[in-house]
Formats: structure tokens, sequence, C-alpha cells
């Protein structure tokens, strides 16, 4: 087989011919040329007036440790609808100094690494890494990740200190990311409404968000039918704030007293489910409940609230609710007085959760991975460079290590 042949076997580029190789000091370059005789244009249509033409290489996959480079003199087309432009090449991106595999490997490696890993292991530049991820994602990505959305989930994510923020929206039915922007007042959720368009946002059905003022008003305004449901893990996790406030209080007032001493060591029995408690866990329950009624009251309003959320009928919830809420007023604990106001004025989203059981469980879960992502490379310098891992990494594109098969999104 002569070396061409092999070459050729090797590279496994569609529409493309070997027609030499040379071995230079970085590695191995290969002469390839399309297949096909017509010139084509970056839009795709064919091409025969022609101009000058000009030596380029693009990096490919390395191949037994040498750096792989094609070479091939490259065309100036005039075409009817671009005029003078350059040839569109099958091996590569018109805009691009590397192969489509070779991109594709490093968004492989982007999805599992951060960037500094991938930039050393393939030696190329750090911000090199992230321009290519960025054609990777605008190649194989979905093209329209806002089509046939009904119900979505709301939340933001710290990436950086001094309050940087992005507002993540997911696909509470695909369980990916849909949109990502940076902030998280009321203007950057107006701007996702602003992309959906009046059409698309009709078809919306639910929108789980937590307690933000700035989101409920962004979702009233710009999508008023659609049902607002607030996550229950927040509503419950202001439940377990409150008896914390209200443990803090009693071991500051009877700090040095038998009484004091009871509720020492007291916090996590009452923050854990009654069924996850150990048996020295439940005997400094009892120890609670013989020695301080307030603690006690706090944890039953907390395990009662946690009981209501657990039913699947909305109306004996809403009884069931209102109930708690006077209970709460009148139990003479601040933090459970200021959490039954909080809980009255959103009853009717809290209500939705026990009808619907959305919750964002799922936004929390993607927005986790964000957080894996910006903990690996050592945090972002600007929001533009993690959204582009996250669209990467979140929306659901596979890319899969063998390079004949190809990237795909799920």
């Amino acid at each position: 087989m002569r070396d061409t042949s092999l070459l050729r076997n090797i590279l496994d580029l569609k529409h493309t011919l070997v027609t030499a190789s040379v071995f230079s000091e970085t590695g191995l370059i290969i002469d390839v040329r399309p297949s096909t005789s017509v010139a084509r244009c970056t839009c795709g249509r064919k091409c025969h007036r022609l101009y000058d033409q000009r030596q380029r290489t693009w990096r490919h996959l390395d191949f037994a440790g040498m750096i792989v480079e094609l070479r091939y003199s490259i065309r100036r087309v005039d075409c009817r609808r671009c005029g003078v432009t350059t040839e569109l090449v099958p091996w590569a991106e018109a805009t691009s100094g590397f192969t489509r595999d070779f991109e594709q490997m490093t968004a492989l490696l982007a999805q599992k690494a951060d960037r500094t890993t991938v930039s050393q292991l393939l030696g190329i530049a750090w911000e090199t890494v992230g321009r290519i991820v960025g054609r990777v994602v605008e190649r194989i990505g979905p093209k329209d990740l806002l089509e046939d959305l009904t119900q979505i989930g709301v939340d933001e994510i710290s990436y950086r200190k001094h309050h940087k923020y992005l507002t993540v929206v997911t696909d509470h039915v695909r369980g990916r990311v849909v949109w990502v922007e940076e902030g998280k007042n009321a203007e950057t959720l107006g701007q996702f409404f602003d992309q959906l368009g009046k059409e698309r946002t009709a078809k919306l059905k639910i929108v789980s968000i937590d307690m933000s003022q700035a989101y409920i008003t962004a979702v009233t305004e710009r999508a008023p039918h659609a049902r607002i449901v607030f996550d229950r893990f927040h509503v419950q996790r202001l439940a377990h704030d409150a008896l914390d406030k209200v443990r803090r209080g009693q071991v500051s007032a009877l700090r040095g007293t038998e009484e004091g001493k009871e509720i020492k060591g007291a916090r996590w029995p009452l923050q854990k489910n009654p069924w996850n408690l150990t048996m020295e866990e439940s005997e400094k329950l009892a120890d609670v409940q013989k020695s301080n009624r307030h603690l006690y009251r706090a944890y039953l309003l907390k395990e009662t609230l946690c009981e209501i959320l657990d039913g699947r009928q909305v109306n004996v919830g809403r009884k069931r609710l209102e109930q708690w809420i006077a209970w709460a007023k009148r139990s003479r604990l601040e933090p459970f007085r200021k959490l039954a106001r909080t809980i009255e004025k959103y009853i009717e989203g809290i209500l939705a959760y026990v009808q619907t059981r959305v919750s964002n469980g799922r936004v929390e879960g993607l927005n986790n991975k964000i957080r894996t992502i910006t903990k690996r490379a050592y945090g972002f310098h600007s929001a533009m460079s993690l959204i582009g891992y996250v669209f990467l990494c979140c929306t659901g594109i596979v890319i899969d290590p063998v390079r004949h098969l190809p990237a795909r999104w799920t």
C-alpha cells in the first residue's frame, strides 16, 4: 500500500484526498486537497471563478506522538451570493485553524477537565480552548434550545466573588439548561422572555422559582398565564433556618444553666428527619422535649410544615397550611412568626407544589454541575467564558471518544 493511501485511511476524512507527506521539525505535514474539482463557497454554492491561492495548514489529531498538520493551497472564489471569499474545505470550518476532528477531541476533553489541562495536553493556547468550545457548541449543539418549553425552572448561581451571578433557566421535561445570562434581577430574566417571544411564552405552563421578588416580578409581568411554583426545598429550608434561630436564642439565653446543658448538642437531632435519627440522637431529642418547650415547639412546627408539603391533595393542604400559619403566629417564636407571614404571602405558589410536585431539584442538580465546572477551572474571569462551558456540559451534548462516531446531543 502506498504511503498516501495509508495516510488517507488513517485520517479517514470525508471528501479529502492525500497527495503527499513530509516530516518537519515538529511532526508530520500531510498535503491534502478536496476530492471534488469544483470549488465551493463557505455557503455551499459551487464557484467556477477563482482568484489567487495561498498555502495554509490546519492542526489535526496527533499521530504516534507527532504533531500532525494538514496542508493545502486554499483558493479565493467569487460567489454570486457572498462575493469574493475563501473556498470551503471539507476537513475544517471556514474560520478555524484546526480540523473538525481536533476540535471535537478538544471539546470532549473540555467536558471532563479544566481548560489549563486541555491546553497543556493538546499544546494549544488557553484562550484557543474557549474559542474551540464555542465553535463546537454552535456546530453540533441543538439549534434552538427554547423550542417546545412548557415547564421551566429558574435559579441564580454565583460564579465569582463580589456578587457576580448567573441566571440559569432549565427545561424540567428534558432536564437540561436552555438559557444562561449574567445577572439575577428582573431585567435579566426579561431578556429570556424577549428571546423566547410571545408565541412560545404562551406555551409555558409552569415556572418553578424560589421566593426571589425579582423573578416573581418578571414572570408575573411577562408570562401572567404561567403557574408559579415555589420550590419546596426552599420553603423547607426557611423552616430549618427558623428552627436554628430559635435554638441559638435558647442556647444564648440559658448559657451556664442546667436547661442550657440539656439542649447542648441538639442541633443535628433537631434538623434531621425523624427516621434518620440514631438512638443517641433520639434520646437527645427526648431531653429537649422534657427540658425546653419553646425549642420543642419550634421542632414540631418544622416537622408539621414538612408533613404538609408531603401531601398530595391541594384542598387539604390549603386547610392545613392555614392552620399552621395561625399556630406559628401565636407560638411566640419570632422566627416562625416571620416565616408564617412569608408563607401566607406566597401560599398559592406553595400549594402549586403540592398539586404539581414540581420542584427546583433538577435545577439545583445542574447548578451543582456548573459549580463543579467553576471549581475545576479555579474560577472564571468573565461570565461569557463560563456560559460557553455551561452550554457544552449542561445542554445534552454528547461527544463520543471514538473519532469515527459523530457527535450528538440528547
